[in-house]
């Protein structure tokens, strides 16, 4: 069985072929220009390469309500040329094969739950720390949407003490992802995060505001594991000072083996970077299997 994976991403397409197994036959990354430039090419490799299912996991805000009259679309983009762009229904026409369709973090939740660190889990949150922040939630088995989808990165953390960044979200003044994404931190400390020493003051701080917020997550979602992925959480001197925060913020009031085990409850994707594309791959064998 040949299912295709649409890895959609506001800087590459990341386009394959493989099996729901996770086996990548064939693989092709594709500039994100304009609609009119970049659906055709990703068209013609999945013509050229004879699939049975695409799966697409989708830069957002999309629209996943099946019910809707834009069900398929890229909604609300920051980046204007793929405002309500119908991304499905330009594939369901071109294509005319079942199509999965999610947000490329939940995409990245699924790889990672079929394939790696959340295998055999039911209630699993993965959180990318990057360009923006999004997450991808796993409730009793299924992946959360609820009205739109989460966007967790946009909920309010405390400022930390001498912290005088204004923020980079345009929207909220003291939300997650504008105190911790990759260009708050460029923006704030002068730096890309990468050129940062890793005792630099910097992520101290970014573990503050991830710990608040992971915290917070705790208590709603009270997942069995989170996973934390992005290019930011390639620091991976980032986990520790994670951990103890959100142990602090905690302060016991959780009693549970996974919460006794912080190594093994708040941990790095063990897909290596893969999980996007593999969660692709099971969005189009589910969609085929339905």
């Amino acid at each position: 069985m040949r299912i295709g994976a649409l890895e959609a991403g506001g800087t590459k397409m990341v386009c394959a072929v493989g099996e729901e197994n996770g086996r990548i036959e064939t693989e092709i990354q594709i500039p994100t220009e304009t609609p009119a430039v970049t659906l055709p090419k990703i068209a013609q490799f999945f013509h050229e390469n004879s699939i049975e299912a695409l799966g697409i996991g989708c830069f957002g805000p999309i629209d996943l309500r099946k019910d809707s009259a834009t069900y398929g679309f890229i909604t609300s983009t920051p980046k204007t040329a793929w405002q309500n762009c119908d991304i499905v229904g330009y594939f369901k026409k071109e294509l005319g094969i079942p199509i999965g369709f999610d947000t490329d973090v939940n995409a990245s939740l699924l790889g990672e739950c079929c394939f790696g660190a959340g295998i055999g889990l039911t209630d699993c949150l993965y959180l990318t720390v990057g360009t923006g922040i999004g997450a991808g939630i796993l409730s009793g088995g299924s992946l959360v949407h609820g009205m739109l989808h989460p966007e967790a990165g946009h909920c309010q953390v405390q400022r930390v003490p001498d912290d005088s960044y204004k923020g980079h979200c345009p929207y909220h003044p003291s939300c997650l992802e504008g105190f911790t994404c990759g260009p708050a931190m460029e923006e704030r400390w002068g730096k890309r995060p990468n050129e940062l020493p890793e005792d630099h003051i910097a992520w101290v701080w970014e573990a503050d505001y991830l710990g608040q917020a992971l915290s917070d997550y705790i208590f709603i979602l009270s997942p069995q594991k989170i996973i934390l992925g992005g290019g930011i959480m390639e620091q991976r001197q980032l986990f520790p000072l994670i951990r103890k925060k959100v142990s602090s913020q905690l302060n016991s009031y959780l009693r549970t083996e996974e919460l006794n085990q912080m190594e093994a409850y708040i941990v790095p994707p063990a897909c290596k970077g893969r999980q996007g594309i593999l969660g692709c791959l099971r969005l189009g064998f589910a969609a085929l299997s339905e």
